[in-house]
């Protein structure tokens, strides 16, 4: 998911187009990746969801090999776009897996371990893009990811026939594939704490994303701090999402669902506004950890409630949990991106800031109610 985020330069120098141009690596990747959730949610539901991710597995494989071995831009942006709806089999149906077969009691804490795993996975991923840019060929992850992804395929097919019953159990349907998906869904969003779920993920992705994407830009603009320093600063955000999945049963247990949402959306605030309103780049060194702690602090928790809001139809609920906070993502990112040159980066960040607070706000109560 991240790894073309540190081989923009290479991949500008290397197909001779603008720096703009080659970010359509990433572009392609998420759009595909968002989009492609509403297919493998009812997919995983009629098939089996360990098989689906299993054999999503080995998909990637192929399309992350596509990638390396593209011979001009065009092709690279197809691969890149193929290989982001391949992977989307992967996370969401994963996180509906886990809510199969681990009880609510428990499933907020192996949320938060499964975290690790992806927290790991975007930091290596920006390392492992960067190193190879500067000392490798830009080709070269590509060919390691499909190699782990292969191996890690094959495993997973071989374990789903040891699995017991009850966690390879399929969800049927009958009619035709597209109705049944489309049926899916609308079983989905006809529940009231669906929406209220969907709608409060979509505008967080906008928010957290439409201020984080811009933190480097402010740093570098304001306290002139170089773009791969400010990237630094910002990949704190996952050591303070590590922390949280660390100590998540202490914090679920102190400060329950409510809390959990309430508290991790004010540390996103106020990170947001020291950083934009700070005279000193360092203290940025704190807020961007403490962003990323209030973050999966808030996120962790909107992720239970996905698994549960819909039980009979858990693989299209998480899939279009998924869908909504990538689009929103997309979306908050391009409004950031149209309000940048009138704002400034400054009022930017703090909107986003006060915008977290409020949503977050309002979804705790809302949970304080559903629980009342």
């Amino acid at each position: 998911m991240r790894i073309a985020d540190s081989m923009l330069v290479k991949l500008a120098a290397d197909f001779g187009i603008a720096l703009g141009a080659a970010a359509m690596v990433i572009t392609v990747f998420g759009f595909a990746y968002g989009l492609s959730q509403l297919l493998f949610g009812p997919l995983g539901d009629r098939y089996g969801k360990y098989l689906v991710i299993a054999w999503g597995c080995i998909a990637c494989a192929f399309t992350a090999a596509l990638c390396g071995v593209a011979t001009d831009f065009s092709v690279l942006l197809a691969a890149r776009m193929i290989a982001g709806a391949s992977c989307a089999s992967l996370i969401p149906l994963s996180m509906a897996w886990i809510g199969d077969v681990v009880v609510y009691e428990e499933r907020q804490s192996v949320l938060a371990r499964f975290l690790i795993g992806q927290i790991l996975g975007l930091s290596s991923g920006i390392l492992l893009g960067g190193i190879s840019a500067d000392y490798l060929d830009w080709r070269f992850p590509f060919f390691v990811i499909s190699a782990c992804f292969l191996v890690t395929g094959i495993a997973l097919v071989r374990m789903n026939r040891l699995l017991p019953a009850h966690a390879r159990r399929l969800h049927r349907a009958d009619g035709h594939a597209l109705a049944r998906m489309v049926s899916e869904f609308r079983r989905v969003v006809e529940v009231d704490w669906a929406r209220k779920v969907l709608g409060t993920v979509a505008v967080e992705g906008a928010l957290v994303y439409g201020g984080l994407a811009f933190v480097p830009t402010h740093l570098h603009a304001v306290h002139r701090i170089s773009l791969s320093g400010a990237g630094g600063l910002v990949m704190l955000f996952g050591l303070g999402g590590f922390v949280f999945a660390m100590r998540s049963k202490s914090l679920v247990r102190q400060l329950g669902e409510v809390g959990l949402v309430r508290f991790g959306a004010l540390l996103m605030a106020a990170s947001l506004v020291v950083i934009a309103a700070s005279p000193v780049w360092w203290l940025s060194i704190p807020a961007c950890f403490v962003f990323g702690l209030g973050f999966y602090m808030m996120h962790n928790t909107l992720q239970i409630n996905a698994t549960q809001m819909a039980p009979e139809r858990r693989g299209a609920a998480v899939a279009a949990f998924a869908s909504c906070f990538f689009i929103g993502q997309s979306a908050g990112v391009a409004a950031g991106g149209a309000l940048l040159e009138p704002l400034g980066t400054a009022p930017l960040l703090a909107a986003a800031g006060v915008g977290v607070a409020v949503i977050g706000e309002r979804f705790a109560r809302l949970r304080a109610r559903r629980s009342g």
